[in-house]
């Protein structure tokens, strides 16, 4: 990865009264393969971790800087409430305003990650229909490939309070954002069947499994010529991973970890609510000493705990500075790689993806051979634990019931069922994904199934 950066602010001329001006300071050297890998050498090296979706990662210098957080709350506790806590809470939320085009620093609360986030917004939903603002049977619209605790949150906050819930089923693989929007349009159809109204639509901006890049801006357009009230962007893999512009994608609500693919340590996440009626009426549930002061404050504080992880958002933004391009460098790297070893493992295997590679982030899901069998979310899970204790080969398998049509068993290779989900982050090198193709090849070699891996 090339890493050249540039300063054209300095100027080696004098000044008007023949003054020598001040030199300027050279170029900051970029960030070197070997200073990459010193950055992550706490990781397990034993193991092809291709999996930065699931947890994320964050460099030693960003882990020093939250211990040094966490030894100024040890060290004088009373001091650090009521002197550094907030106003570093506030700077933290600064960046990320500037970094996601927010209109206002208050729109910006930190919460520990995206599932905390979803809960204030569905939190909301739920006492709007409880207290008549909604009626009992209007609707909640969400993807049918929504994070799964986002979508058991949503039963039991808005159905358990009367919300009708709707869910988009969504084609895998999928091969335009066409096919989404096509679905989309259905099931808000659907919600307005019957005299109801469309209160909210919750939408991923990358759903989990299958990782797929959602057309979120479209999507959140169309619910605004639908008269749907609200819009949450469930974004929990995008900073850092896709360009994040809440003004530009319209969204009333938006959330996103910072510890998936910005580099922060676990865990915090950011909600924006865009400054509107609803917004003054979210609340974080955690009910603390700053309830009713607005909920970047109430978020600031729930209580004794450790904040140092929100903190530590100036020293993530140090460390992306050290890269050519910031963080739109780092995501254009990222994504160009892992289209590169996705294309790479679909050859060796003989599939494909399953998505065109502009519908991915720094995510991508390749075919497994269908000679594996996997035939269940049973099986997946087997052969995942299976390549990270044969293989060390840490990756995420997804299981896609076969279709209409499809036949599972034939001459074993006709049906693809299982795909993997591999990422691409900084601290990757290519043999991590040369050991799985090569950990593939050999099951297959060696005449592996599932239905094998299911009877140890």
């Amino acid at each position: 990865m090339d890493h050249h950066h540039r300063d054209d602010s300095a100027d080696n001329g004098g000044d008007a009264n023949g003054q020598r001006a001040k030199r300027p300071r050279p170029a900051p050297r970029p960030i070197s393969a070997a200073e990459i890998a010193g950055e992550f050498a706490h990781h397990d090296s034993s193991v092809a971790r291709i999996n930065n979706g699931s947890f994320g990662s964050c460099p030693a210098s960003v882990l020093a800087a939250q211990r040094s957080w966490q030894l100024q709350f040890l060290g004088q506790p009373d001091d650090f409430y009521f002197h550094r806590l907030q106003p570093g809470l506030y700077h933290s939320r600064a960046l990320v305003k500037e970094i996601i085009n927010a209109a206002d620093v208050d729109e910006v609360a930190l919460v520990d990650n995206a599932t905390t986030a979803a809960a204030i917004v569905l939190q909301h939903a739920s006492w709007a229909f409880a207290e008549g603002a909604f009626r009992k049977g209007d609707a909640v619209v969400m993807l049918h490939y929504a994070y799964g605790a986002v979508k058991k949150s949503i039963h039991a906050y808005v159905a358990r309070a009367g919300g009708h819930v709707i869910e988009v089923p969504l084609p895998f693989p999928v091969s335009s954002n066409e096919e989404i929007v096509r679905e989309f349009r259905k099931a808000l159809e659907l919600g307005k069947a019957n005299g109801r109204r469309v209160r909210l639509a919750v939408i991923d901006h990358v759903t989990s499994m299958p990782s797929v890049v959602i057309p979120v801006k479209e999507l959140t357009r169309i619910c605004r010529e639908e008269g749907v009230d609200q819009v949450f962007v469930d974004a929990a893999h995008a900073i850092g991973s896709v360009e994040v512009d809440v003004q530009d994608i319209g969204a009333d609500f938006y959330t996103s970890n910072l510890h998936k693919w910005f580099f922060c340590p676990p865990s915090v996440a950011f909600l924006y609510t865009k400054k509107c009626s609803a917004s003054s009426c979210l609340h974080h549930p955690v009910v603390s000493h700053e309830y009713g002061n607005g909920l970047p404050l109430e978020s600031g504080w729930i209580g004794t705990r450790d904040y140092s992880s929100q903190l530590v958002v100036p020293s993530v933004m140090e460390f992306i500075g050290r890269f050519e391009g910031g963080i739109e460098g780092i995501r254009k790297w990222n994504h160009e790689k892992v289209v590169e070893m996705g294309k790479m493992l679909a050859e060796a295997w003989g599939t494909f993806l399953g998505s065109p590679p502009e519908m991915c982030c720094s995510m991508i899901m390749v075919g497994l051979p269908g000679c594996l069998r996997v035939s269940s979310e049973k099986d997946a899970m087997k052969l995942r634990s299976f390549l990270r204790e044969k293989f060390k080969v840490e990756v995420p398998i997804y299981y896609q019931p076969p279709k209409d049509g499809e036949v599972l068993e034939k001459d074993g290779n006709n049906c693809v069922t299982g795909y993997v989900r591999i990422s691409h982050q900084v601290y990757n090198v290519e043999g991590d994904y040369h050991r799985l193709r090569d950990a593939v090849h050999n099951l297959v070699g060696d005449g592996y199934n599932c239905d094998m891996l299911s009877s140890k």
